[in-house]
């Protein structure tokens, strides 16, 4: 067992079970002026037992919960296609300058020059690492940018007369490109491929009724769709566009741009490429870039630099409108730049080399153990699958016993072209100690099924909190606390 897994491991009560009536966190002065009553329609019957806490109690509540906390600062977190880095503490540290953490969003432009600096840079930047010129900074996540993208792609092809109303999707796709094509108001045509989508088979459902092919490259197998250039030039000859998934862009950066290969769109990650935080819903960020005559179609405003200096320009008739509220997340944007300005482009290209070198490390070490479904060379993930395990023991087993390992799961059931798939992104942060430590486990953990399959099944044993019955929480779920004496 690594350190961690043993030693003083506390049981937390809620809130409402530390609660004691009439105690207090607090002490007022004696009030000098009326007392003021809440209006009645305000006030919710409903709720009774609220908790009654002194300070101290709340503090070591909530000092305890976040000792239950696993993130990269705690440890390895491998999993797949979430790209999940250690952030820099320099990023925190940008982010929380006052220029940029107090600035108000409605500032004037002439107040503000430093944040569109800093934004305009980014953009640049962007530009530079994808080979597509012209940004927009404004979705909140990835499939923001996605949705924000096929608005784009929707945009330019009505600006042309054209209905489009087709979207093609490999099977090996990042698995939200289905949802926004449908979102956006076009029909999903899959493509089944062999762990590599062709040419050939783009072809065979490439017609003037497509709109866009929506691709992801590296494909959630971790691998280089090697035919990337004939595809496109598929899609374009029928007038049709190519829209790139970047989240898989931790593979790519400073080697390879996909603006060059003939990608039209194609969203950011920031959260998972340049090492900002994200997890536990949000914050993210999914810039979007565009090829130059998409550009007049991107959100407004847009981020451009004059004679006067920097400015928002919203002058922009073709665009799809507004995506999001004031600049997007702009915390994280900051967090990103920071991140991109202390690598520099040969630190960048360094972090990709490390991320595919680290994947492919663990493949090897773990080959022997788990079926690999595709031979091919992996970049910066590898997926497994649960088809040689003993014992009966599955996927989720895995996922489950190695909690009692002191390790986080790497993403589990994902892609869905796998059956009983272990997809593992160890990112450019991990050591080989790391790394040697995490396939230990593994190994250790394929032993176990098949030597003693039921101590998989009924993991974890070590946390405070066990195996769930997801059935019965996904049919009855209790979403409320009661008192034993109110429960029935």
């Amino acid at each position: 067992m690594r350190a961690g897994t043993r030693g003083l491991i506390l049981k937390e009560k809620l809130l409402f079970e530390h609660s004691t009536p009439g105690r207090k966190g607090y002490r007022l002065p004696t009030l000098d002026v009326p007392e003021a009553q809440l209006p009645e329609n305000l006030e919710r019957a409903e709720i009774t037992g609220f908790p009654e806490l002194s300070e101290v109690d709340v503090v070591r509540h909530f000092t305890r919960l976040s000792t239950w906390n696993y993130g990269v600062d705690s440890g390895f977190y491998p999993l797949g296609s979430c790209t999940m880095k250690y952030n820099p503490k320099v990023n925190e540290a940008a982010c929380r300058l006052s220029g940029f953490a107090q600035v108000h969003p409605m500032v004037p432009d002439r107040l503000a020059q430093g944040a569109l600096e800093m934004m305009h840079d980014l953009q640049e930047a962007l530009a530079e690492i994808s080979g597509l010129p012209a940004l927009t900074l404004q979705p909140g996540a990835g499939a923001h940018g996605e949705l924000a993208g096929m608005l784009v792609i929707r945009a330019f092809h009505e600006a042309r007369g054209q209905k489009r109303h087709k979207v093609i999707i490999p099977d090996t796709a990042h698995g939200t490109n289905p949802a926004t094509a449908a979102l956006c108001g076009y029909q999903v045509v899959p493509v089944a491929s062999d762990g590599i989508l062709t040419a050939a088979a783009v072809a065979e459902h490439m017609d003037n009724e497509v709109a866009a092919l929506m691709i992801t490259n590296p494909n959630t197998l971790g691998l280089f769709e090697g035919e990337i250039a004939e595809i496109c030039k598929v899609v374009h000859d029928q007038g049709g566009l190519v829209y790139c998934d970047g989240a898989n862009l931790n593979a790519l950066m400073g080697i390879a741009r996909p603006g060059d290969m003939g990608i039209d769109v194609m969203h950011f990650n920031l959260h998972k490429t340049f090492s900002t935080p994200h997890g536990g819903g949000g914050p993210g960020s999914g810039p979007v870039g565009v090829s130059a005559e998409l550009a007049p179609f991107l959100p407004v405003p847009v981020v451009v630099r004059d004679e006067d200096g920097f400015r928002l320009d919203f002058d922009r008739p073709r665009s799809i409108g507004r995506m999001k509220g004031f600049h997007g997340h702009f915390g994280v944007l900051v967090r990103a730049w920071a991140y991109i300005r202390t690598m520099g482009g040969a630190g960048l290209r360094e972090a990709t080399e490390m991320a595919v070198l680290n994947a492919n490390y663990v493949r090897a070490r773990l080959e022997p153990a788990f079926h690999l479904p595709y031979k091919r060379r992996s970049l910066h993930e590898v997926v497994f699958s649960d088809r040689d395990l003993q014992g009966g023991c599955k996927t989720l087993d895995v996922a489950k016993r190695l909690i009692d390992y002191g390790f986080h799961p790497p993403t589990v059931y994902f892609p869905l072209v796998v059956a009983g798939a272990l997809m593992i992104e160890p990112t450019e942060t991990e050591s080989v100690e790391a790394l040697d430590e995490f396939c230990e486990a593994m190994l250790a953990i394929v032993r176990e099924a098949q030597e003693d399959p039921e101590l998989l099944k009924q993991a974890p044993r070590v946390p405070h909190i066990r195996r769930l019955d997801e059935t019965r929480a996904a049919r009855k779920p209790r979403l409320r606390w009661r008192a034993e004496n109110e429960n029935g």
